[in-house]
């Protein structure tokens, strides 16, 4: 069994201790040796074998991957840090109310709801998570008088002056209190109806912060699943977020999982630097900070369980130690021997820098869920002394102020404006373009996104300075290439799902230039049927058909394939040459050399007799012809042509005469057979057979 089945890393220090209670408690200690002995047994997971360690590292991480495709920024978003007392020298509630707000700190979470800390924040403005302990849960859940007797103990006595906004019922409790499981839902319910009942249900939300090790699996994140004993309390926890339009809390810490494999996973992509990316090949959206990934492994988690797409995600827990090492345990043992390097004051001023700076300013999106927002909560607001009895514990030093001296640990702030340890190297310009490879039903697909989602697309459209050259590659181009360079050229920023790609030389500028001369001729091979079928829908979709009508400038030559051919062309450049306009279900091709000119000019034809079918027929046909049309005065006794005289040759003479008088329409040299067209002037004797070719 690895180390993270036995444990999530994400969430070691909560086995370890008690968050709901201002005293350092070694709360399993009875499961430590078993926790020890399991880890040994598994060291091969954790310190040899290459492949097992890649399993760690998959199922501990929540390494998730685009863009995103498609990064869009929010604005609901609100930072906060964790207002936690489990230390000797923690300041006096006067004094820490006053620390906030000279900080800016507008937002803060408490682990009970301690009457002296809640009226110490009144009329600050600071908003506040208060919590119903984990001891508390059964009474809350076992009777709803018990919860209603909670609320208006601890939450409604201190409204409106202290901007008390949501209860935390419990936390961790799936690790911390596994026995209460059954009981959490009820008491979430209960607690709610209370709230409900004095009218602040409106104010103030139910959750309940849940360890990210609740997930089984968590890379790569479109896998995400919950623990299969916790889902039947998932399930409910999640329908009832969703009827009460709260969210999902959830304690995240890419610093634990990095601090597992600091040789498998990059540092600067657990702070939340710049970095390559980490890929989801399910996806194909790539990755570039851990705690995305994380939460994306969450998003999907819940969506597995049903329709949750519309319950958000806050994290109530995350932040980086500045010095100290994971779990030392006792007498020099230990749990996890982390000697890395990642738990210094730089790495924890970047990765609390960065996560404040994207929360103030709404940059809060995430692959999977491009418009999500994300309140979160550094842990911790001082460094807390009595987390371990080990001063060398990374529990103890997680904190943003000293407690004795008040002062940072290091530069932030809730402003935005604190800074990395380090400038970002300025990227090399680039750009975005198209990949013609993906078709062009995925080129609309990213362009129509990128045009949706902040590119300024009118260039494109009909009339625009860079309408031409007018093909779905040219455009989706133009379009995903201006989003990405208004995404500030993120990486993710130019993704749209394998449909676009950075390059770093600049593309040759075709705006405005129209694509070379082409045009639209039917192909033959096809058939009349076919051809008919294609020149009917060009005619009826814009193509100018009133030339190949009858009497039409190029109604000659009268065949199908011309007609064909000048219908298509028509309708081709009617739409601008745009790709798939000379299609026609295989009946048009494209070609780069204009066609010669055949418009008005007709091929010399004949129609004669058939002498196979009979004289009797070709009487009968040549009867036809005389009496409808055809000029047969040259065939009668005495006529020009009456020599010779055999049926055939004056049945061709008449056959003929009809069919140049019908304009040599289809169908007037059928004589139900007895008729067929030649392309040679027939000869019968001296007689000379008229045409109009």
């Amino acid at each position: 069994m690895l180390w993270s089945q036995v444990i999530g890393l994400s969430n070691i220090r909560r086995i370890l201790l008690h968050e709901d209670a201002d005293s350092c408690k070694w709360s399993m200690c009875g499961m430590e040796n078993a926790i020890i002995s399991s880890v040994r047994a598994s060291s091969s997971a954790i310190t040899g074998e290459m492949a097992l360690a890649r399993d760690l590292f998959v199922v501990l991480l929540g390494v998730a991957l685009p863009l995103h495709l498609f990064s869009v920024e929010t604005e609901a978003s609100e930072m906060g840090v964790n207002y936690g007392r489990v230390g000797n020298n923690i300041p006096d509630p006067a004094v820490v109310s006053k620390l906030l707000k000279d900080n800016g700190i507008t937002k803060v979470r408490i682990y009970d709801a301690d009457p002296a800390v809640l009226k110490s924040l009144a009329n600050t403005g600071i908003k506040v998570m208060v919590m119903l302990p984990n001891q508390n849960i059964a009474d809350a859940a076992s009777s709803p008088p018990n919860a209603l007797q909670w609320v208006k103990s601890y939450v409604a006595p201190y409204l409106p002056d202290t901007k008390i906004q949501g209860v935390a019922v419990g936390n961790e409790v799936f690790d911390s209190n596994p026995e209460l499981n059954s009981q959490l839902v009820p008491a979430m319910k209960n607690v709610q109806a209370a709230l409900a009942q004095l009218g602040l249900d409106n104010d103030v939300k139910v959750s309940t912060p849940v360890a990210f090790d609740a997930l089984q699996k968590s890379f790569p994140p479109s896998e995400g699943q919950f623990k299969d004993d916790i889902k039947p309390v998932m399930k409910p926890m999640l329908d009832f977020l969703k009827q009460t339009g709260s969210y999902l809390t959830m304690n995240i810490y890419p610093f634990f999982a990095y601090a597992a494999q600091p040789d498998t996973i990059p540092l600067d992509y657990a702070l939340g630097n710049s970095n390559p990316g980490v890929l989801d090949e399910n996806t194909g959206y790539t990755y570039y900070n851990l705690l995305d990934a994380q939460r994306d492994a969450a998003h999907y988690a819940m969506e597995n369980l049903g329709d949750y797409a519309g319950v958000s995600l806050y994290v109530t827990e995350s932040g980086w130690p500045s010095r100290g090492k994971v779990n030392p345990g006792h007498g020099g043992r230990r749990l996890l021997d982390t000697d890395g390097g990642a738990e210094t004051v730089a790495n924890a001023q970047a990765y609390n820098n960065n996560l404040i700076n994207r929360v103030v300013s709404g940059s809060t999106s995430t692959p999977h869920r491009p418009n999500a927002d994300m309140d979160a909560y550094i842990f911790a607001l001082f460094n807390e002394n009595n987390k371990s009895q080990n001063s060398d514990d990374v529990e103890n030093n997680f904190g943003l102020f000293d407690p004795e001296t008040r002062q940072k640990v290091y530069d932030f702030s809730f402003q935005g404006t604190g800074k990395p340890p380090a400038v970002p190297t300025p990227a090399p310009e680039s750009w975005c373009v198209a990949n013609a490879a993906v078709g062009d039903n995925r080129l609309q697909a990213a362009l129509d996104y990128a045009c949706g989602h902040g590119a300024d697309c009118s260039a494109i459209q009909p009339g625009g300075s860079c309408f031409d050259p007018d093909t779905k590659l040219a455009h989706a181009s133009y379009a995903v290439n201006s989003y990405y360079q208004n995404k500030n050229r993120a990486a993710v920023a130019c993704d749209f799902n394998g449909a676009a790609s950075i390059v770093y030389q600049k593309p040759a500028d075709t705006c405005g230039q129209k694509p070379p001369m082409s045009w639209c001729v039917a192909n033959a091979a096809v058939g009349d049927a076919r051809l008919k079928t294609a020149l009917d829908y060009a005619c009826a979709n814009g193509a100018d058909c009133s030339a190949i009508q009858p009497g039409g400038s190029c109604f000659e030559p009268n065949t199908m394939v011309a007609h064909a051919s000048y219908a298509f062309d028509s309708y081709y450049q009617a739409k601008g040459r745009a790709s798939g306009a000379c299609d026609f279900s295989g009946a048009g091709t494209i070609v780069n050399q204009q066609p010669a000119k055949t418009c008005g000019v007709t091929a010399a034809t004949w129609c004669v007799a058939n002498s196979a079918v009979g004289d009797a027929r070709l009487q009968t046909a040549l009867d036809y012809a005389c009496a409808n049309g055809a000029d047969c005065s040259a065939i009668q006794a005495g006529g020009s042509c009456f020599d010779p005289n055999t049926k055939v040759a004056h049945a061709s003479y008449a056959f003929n005469s009809y069919y140049q008088r019908k304009n040599r329409a289809p169908g007037t040299c059928d004589f139900s057979g007895a008729g067929s067209i030649v392309n040679q002037a027939p000869k019968f004797g001296n007689c000379v057979f008229p045409s109009n070719g």
